[in-house]
């Protein structure tokens, strides 16, 4: 099957897989489907790829039980799993009961990417494909520029992402909202809404209501373009100095000689930073750079013994020949 055969957005997608290497041949794909539009689109390219491709398709849904109508997204769901005969797996859980003592955003995250992986496992799955497009990684970024980030926040969501042993693939990152709604529409595939994305409390939804609006009407119509530009240059470059760290701690994942350290740029020393909470946490959520700063004074002024404490009960203690990072036991 050749391309320019394709309808556009089905061969964005196909070029975005071959791109970042994101789905091999006799894969076994699992696909998060919320039952909004682009989790439907995603569901409806895979499937429309996967003899092409040979692929073996599986969905998994999780009911956050955030809205009063959730119920109704599950009934979607299997309804349009059912139709397209592939095979379905969900969960209900209640995830604001979870989120008591923390951020209910990033419970409902943890709690759906556990539920993904499980699922992940038990099919033996090669990936798990998400539904993000062209327009979140614009909001992303311009979050997380607003937000203070780094280079590692700057890099986006990326295509291709590993995620406690599981690859984490996003086949229509390069793909617009707007492509997205008109692929739906010609199809006469009416998705789910949820109403939530209209309410503008949320940070993401103001960016994406008034303030990139703003930008694309006064400065300028291709912003969003211009900052996924950006977030791929910047992920290329700091891919680059991930590795070279990575080189640098070798066998070391949270024990790093002081000397070491000493003889490094800061930017690969944070980055071992960085790598040694990942591997402690799955990710560096939470992790401002007011904390990287903390862990560099620590090194420079402070004595054997000390310790900095970071988010998520991840400590940084300073012995006399080395630097380590472990977990807190409440």
């Amino acid at each position: 099957m050749k391309n320019k055969r394709l309808p556009v957005i089905i061969a964005t997608v196909k070029n975005t897989i071959k791109k970042y290497g994101l789905l091999q041949k006799h894969e076994t794909i699992l696909i998060g489907v919320s039952g909004g539009p682009d989790s439907v689109c995603l569901l409806h390219i895979l499937n429309s790829l996967k003899q092409d491709l040979k692929l073996k398709l599986h969905a998994v849904h999780i009911d956050h039980t955030l809205r009063a109508d959730s119920n109704q997204d599950l009934k979607y769901v299997q309804n349009l799993c059912n139709r397209l005969k592939i095979p379905l797996k969900s969960v209900r859980i209640n995830v604001r009961s979870l989120a008591q003592k923390g951020s209910l955003e990033e419970t409902a995250r943890n709690v759906r990417l556990d539920f993904f992986f499980k699922t992940a496992k038990a099919i033996n799955a090669n990936a798990v494909a998400l539904g993000h497009n062209l327009d979140d990684q614009a909001e992303t970024v311009l979050m997380r520029i607003l937000r203070g980030s780094g280079l590692a926040g700057l890099s986006g969501i990326l295509p291709k992402r590993n995620i406690l042993g599981f690859q984490v693939i996003r086949p229509l990152i390069e793909v617009k909202r707007k492509e997205i709604e008109a692929f739906l529409k010609k199809r006469r595939i009416k998705a789910r809404i949820d109403s939530t994305n209209n309410e503008d409390i949320y940070f993401r939804n103001r960016i994406r209501h008034n303030l990139l609006p703003l930008l694309e009407k006064e400065y300028s119509s291709n912003i969003k373009e211009l900052l996924a530009n950006m977030a791929e240059s910047v992920a290329l470059d700091y891919n680059y100095l991930a590795q070279a760290a990575e080189k640098i701690a070798k066998k070391s994942t949270t024990r790093f000689s002081l000397d070491k350290l000493s003889s490094l740029h800061p930017a690969l020393k944070r980055l071992i930073f960085r790598s040694a909470i990942a591997h402690l946490k799955g990710d560096t959520r939470r992790l401002t750079f007011q904390h990287i700063r903390e862990i560099e004074d620590l090194l420079l002024n402070r004595p054997s013994g000390s310790i900095v404490n970071l988010p998520r009960n991840v400590c940084a203690r300073k012995k006399k020949n080395y630097l380590e990072f472990y977990l807190k036991i409440r």
